[in-house]
């Protein structure tokens, strides 16, 4: 198959599967007299693997040790290798967590600052934040002040 119809079977764009290939994630496909690549069964199988990670937020360089050890004979050698990326990757995740619900906390106190009376501006009225307390609270912060969202720490 063309790389377009690759693309299509797997949701990945062209210009990604190429880059893949540049960078040594999938292997070059043979090239047809016209020089159009030709992707068989295994570029299919091998690109909805990377894609399947990818949605895992894994970083290329752990998919790159992930399809190495896949490939690895026997298999067995590289399975504590793969748990270590498996639970580095989670303990990444658990991290954002716990910054996006730091995130989440900031910006449900920056929305506390909304009385919900807003005063009718056109929108191109950006010099007077007086009117919105959040727009308030935003310029307090870009100066350095005490806002709602970062409390003393701003």
């Amino acid at each position: 198959m063309q790389i377009k119809a690759l693309a299509k079977a797997t949701g990945v764009e062209v210009e990604t599967i190429r880059f893949y290939e540049k960078n040594g994630l999938l292997p070059a496909p043979a090239r047809r007299d016209n020089g159009y690549r030709e992707y068989e069964a295994a570029h299919l199988k091998r690109l909805a693997f990377i894609r399947h990670c990818r949605a895992l937020d894994m970083p290329l360089a752990d998919i790159r040790q992930l399809l190495d050890a896949l490939h690895t004979t026997p298999p067995n050698a590289e399975h504590v290798h793969v748990d270590q990326l498996i639970d580095a990757q989670l303990a990444k995740v658990r991290a954002r967590l716990v910054s996006m619900q730091a995130l989440e906390k900031q910006l449900l106190r920056l929305r506390a600052a909304c009385d919900g009376d807003h005063p009718t501006h056109s929108h191109h009225d950006h010099k007077n934040a007086a009117g919105c307390g959040i727009l308030s609270e935003l310029v307090s912060a870009a100066h350095g002040e005490a806002c709602a969202c970062h409390g003393n720490t701003a």
